[in-house]
């Protein structure tokens, strides 16, 4: 037999691990010395330690690997576990991939411009959220007001008031100079019925949803929407619906009698803040 320093050797494994494996009881010694406490192992349990690392390096828990050699578990149970782990190892390598390709494209972006780019680009989940809103072709993307003023009138004869930013969704499908399909969105926190144009609908959450951030005034929101949409296309997605402008912060240009948070609202356009939105998903 050999005590647990020299098996620790033998098996290239530290004696912390040992005694943390004996602990969980995978791998128990032969014999415990009940005077000094010392733990002493046989060369015959190396096989039962080698395949512990075996399965460990496939990625299995310890319990689970504990399940493998204790239990008579069906070959079909077994396949079950190692499949599973075979899916996460590919969307980890994915992922990675995924990983490499944006930095390649920010290596790119840097060498382009020789610094920083101005915005920064991130993917996330968007939730479900519930909206009052006005829909409509207008003349312009600036003639919105029209449709704001019928939205803050319902919300004023509901007595309602706005619980987040306000956003715009652009349902057209390109860039247009005139004519185009805008909806107006107020995220509410309870149901209300809905009033002439104005409509009541839980607005559907995105899984993947390109966003940038714009600070200041419009005069050059193109730039945030030229980086954001060069990001897209570099990093290998598509836009798969409407884009969307989160107004963070916005600038109140008209009374109303609605009650908006204060913290989304500001009188100096400079300090005015934008999140642009696409839905994406990989090419």
């Amino acid at each position: 037999m050999f005590r647990i320093g020299d098996f620790s050797k033998l098996s290239q494994v530290s004696v912390k691990t040992l005694r943390y494996y004996d602990e969980l009881g995978l791998l128990k010694p032969v014999e415990v010395d009940r005077f000094t406490n010392y733990r002493y192992y046989s060369a015959d349990q190396l096989p039962r330690l080698n395949r512990i690392l075996a399965l460990k390096d496939l990625g299995l828990s310890l319990d689970e690997i504990a399940q493998l050699l204790d239990d008579e578990l069906p070959a079909a149970q077994i396949r079950g576990m190692l499949r599973l782990k075979q899916v996460e190892a590919r969307e980890r390598v994915q992922d990675e991939q995924a990983r490499l390709a944006r930095v390649e494209a920010r290596l790119r972006q840097i060498e382009q411009e020789g610094k920083m780019p101005t915005y920064d680009v991130v993917v996330k989940r968007v939730e479900p959220l519930l909206v009052a809103s006005v829909r409509d072709v207008i003349p312009s993307y600036d003639a919105q007001g029209q449709l704001w003023g019928e939205l803050d009138g319902f919300l004023s004869r509901r007595h309602a008031h706005p619980v987040g930013p306000c956003l715009t969704l652009y349902h057209d499908t390109e860039f247009k100079e005139r004519d185009v399909d805008v909806e107006v969105c107020e995220p509410l926190g309870d149901e209300l019925p809905r009033e002439g144009r104005v409509n009541v609908y839980t607005l559907p959450g995105v899984e993947s949803m390109a966003c940038v951030l714009h600070l200041g005034g419009f005069a050059n929101v193109g730039q945030a929407y030229s980086a954001l949409t060069s990001w897209i296309q570099a990093n290998g997605y598509r836009i798969i619906g409407p884009n969307r402008e989160v107004y963070l912060v916005a600038v109140m240009y008209q009374k109303t009698d609605v009650e908006y948070p204060a913290d989304f609202i500001t009188d100096k356009e400079e300090n005015r803040l934008t999140e642009i939105q696409f839905p994406v998903a990989k090419v």
